[in-house]
């Protein structure tokens, strides 16, 4: 894994100086995401540079050198990534005549760029990668990104140049980039506490979207296309037979999933997977397993709050399997300390506070091994979320109850504090909704009266949807492709848009920000899309049985672990935050909030703020999740909107 930026000067723009030092300067702010090697490529007369930081993983010689240059001469690639299948797609270069240096995935990505042509190539391609490519001959640079949006890629038009980069922080070393923040990715953060591709946070930057490639020239024309489309995929599937009974889908499934697993162990430094003790990481490890000769390194964290706790499940799946396991137990003094740090990791707002233990995981992880497998992206393909039954319950519910009545009765909830709520039916409930019953509950309350639904899901990932105007909100485009893609159970619908917009933008960007942070690469088997094309030709009941999700993956865990170690309550990678914010962190966040000046900066109300805040101080509220948005959005501005 690796850091990549760079810049193609436009006509007019005023750039002065060495343009070495600059393209330097943006690769020397990502260095953190390989400190292996440091290369910089620039030709002065067309106006491009390109840089790398390098985490060196396969073939860890100078053979693979970055920004590398095809042998024709034609193509100069800085690319951050892996493809699983470099091996087999070698031996089809070679059989048309390319010759290599080495062995590495990059040598095979620009030879078959060369050879295949750009979009060819990212066809054949498995894996997970973000790039961009020079072409000499035509003067275009080509930014690339893997079709579920495991790797980051952000780029701008700034005073007639393009800027690219894995992380906001390359672009802010642009000299005189001052962009300007972009009231539509306010809102869209106050919403979901991440910003959905392609907006960003700034106006004048975008995220490149999933599955796409945009080709850009000096004069700054811009194209897009899609090469490969998760609409597209469930409209073929869709036109497909159904894989109706769980035996079927097992027998799909389960071999995808170990060549996928098997491909991703490919590696010329040391490797080990996460493991929570769930479903997901439990199979994941499962199958690096079944095809180790030797104990695979397991790696988990545990708290002293048994509310939070999984490592005690990861520790009896690591017995059961053989692993190599290591836990770390925190301390609640060592992940506050952390805290904070979020801040400088994250250089676009980000308010999901599962980063906290994710940053602390990949540091456990980090001091062991340089490569780690990871579950993320089962609940997203496999139904595993309680929200897609809550949703579609509430669905079925809201159509038959007249909307009055439902008007009242949320009326009536939302009346009472959320603290209150979880003093009188937080036991009783948390089984069924875990932590913040009572924010839960209000939530409820206002699924309720949703009109549509789409808006019960787009009420259920919302945090703020009424501190912002409703003219700054810009519906993502993924509402859209849902209608083109034909789904009509609900629960399926609400997985579409999360693969769209959750999977990618929060879920993926958290472990890539938190991994790279301590040059952890970490790659998802789950998501080799080969499994999420296979995964949308399985019929409803070889994923939701009941209220119990992914049956698929638990027939094929059942395999290798007894279930009753694994069946329990979803837990999820949470962290005591209501507490925090009212004892050990209340200083930190109350200095953040009370320093911002949300109507100026923000175009917000300030008193709206100061309200919840007080309310969850006093005990009259859990406003945690809301106030962790608002605390990382003051939060990055005081940290890097002076830079910018």
């Amino acid at each position: 894994m690796c850091g990549i930026s760079g810049f193609l000067l436009g006509p007019a723009t005023g750039i002065k100086g060495d343009l070495q030092a600059v393209v330097r300067d943006m690769g020397a702010a990502i260095a953190h995401r390989g400190f292996d090697m440091h290369g910089d490529w620039v030709d002065r007369e067309a106006g491009v540079a390109l840089t790398h930081q390098r985490l060196s993983i396969i073939d860890l010689s100078m053979a693979g050198h970055q920004p590398m240059v095809s042998s024709c001469g034609r193509f100069v690639l800085t690319y951050n990534g892996e493809i699983y299948n470099a091996p087999s797609l070698r031996d089809d270069l070679r059989k048309i005549g390319r010759e290599f240096r080495g062995q590495s995935d990059t040598e095979v990505l620009v030879e078959g760029i060369a050879a295949w042509g750009l979009q060819e190539t990212v066809e054949r391609a498995v894996g997970m990668f973000a790039f961009a490519v020079w072409n000499r001959d035509q003067r275009t640079l080509s930014l690339v990104r893997d079709r579920m949006g495991i790797k980051p890629l952000f780029y701008a038009h700034w005073d007639g140049a393009v800027l690219f980069g894995s992380e906001l922080k390359a672009l802010y070393q642009f000299p005189g980039f001052a962009p300007e923040i972009d009231k539509t990715g306010v809102a869209s953060f106050l919403r979901y506490g991440y910003v959905p591709a392609p907006q960003s946070i700034f106006g004048q930057v975008s995220k490149l979207e999933p599955g796409t490639i945009t080709v850009v020239t000096p004069g700054g024309e811009q194209t897009t296309q899609r090469y490969w489309s998760l609409t597209d995929v469930v409209r073929n599937a869709r036109s497909a037979p159904t894989i109706s009974t769980l035996s079927e889908a097992t027998e799909v499934i389960e071999p995808l999933l170990t060549e996928a697993v098997r491909c991703r162990m490919l590696s010329d430094v040391p490797i080990g997977t996460f493991l929570s003790g769930g479903i997901d990481s439990s199979l994941v490890t499962a199958l690096m397993q079944s095809v180790s000769n030797q104990p695979v390194r397991s790696f988990s964290i545990g708290f002293t709050d048994d509310a939070f706790d999984e490592a005690p499940h990861a520790r009896a799946v690591a017995d059961v399997l053989g692993t190599d396991h290591t836990e770390l137990y925190v301390q609640p003094e060592d992940t506050l300390e952390i805290v904070p740090r979020m801040l400088t990791v994250f250089d676009e707002p980000f308010a999901d506070s599962s980063q906290i233990p994710t940053f602390l995981l990949s540091e456990l992880t980090r001091s062991h091994v340089t490569v780690a497998l990871s579950g993320d992206g089962g609940d997203e393909l496999f139904a595993g979320y309680n929200r897609y039954l809550w949703g579609a319950s509430i669905d079925r519910t809201r159509r038959y109850i007249p909307r009055p009545i439902c008007q009242l009765g949320a009326n009536m909830v939302t009346r009472i504090s959320t603290d209150t709520l979880d003093r009188i039916f937080g036991r009783a409930l948390s089984g069924i909704t875990g932590q913040a019953t009572g924010y839960r509950m209000h939530k409820f309350a206002q699924l309720m009266t949703a009109s549509s639904g789409d808006e019960v899901y787009r009420t259920l990932v919302s945090q703020w949807f009424d501190l912002a105007p409703d003219s700054w909100e810009v519906t993502p485009e993924a509402y859209t492709e849902v209608e083109r893609s034909g789904l009509s159970r609900h629960e399926e619908r609400m997985q579409f848009l999360d693969l769209l917009t959750y999977l990618p933008d929060d879920i993926l960007a958290k472990i890539d920000r938190t991994s790279m942070a301590h040059a952890l690469e970490v790659r998802v088997p789950l998501l080799d899309h080969r499994v999420v094309e296979a995964a949308w030709t399985l019929g409803p009941e070889a994923k939701l049985k009941g209220r119990e999700g992914k049956q698929v993956l638990r027939a094929i865990l059942d395999r290798y672990v007894p279930r009753e170690i694994v069946d329990r309550p979803k837990m999820g990678f949470g962290v005591p935050l209501a507490h925090w914010l009212r004892y050990e962190l209340r200083d930190w966040a109350n200095d953040i909030l009370g320093q911002a000046d949300w109507e100026n900066d923000f175009g917000l109300d300030g008193s709206v703020v100061r309200k919840a805040w007080a309310q969850h101080l006093a005990g009259e509220g859990n406003w945690a999740y809301r106030l962790w948005v608002l605390i990382m959005l003051a939060g990055w501005h005081q940290t890097w909107c002076a830079r910018a």
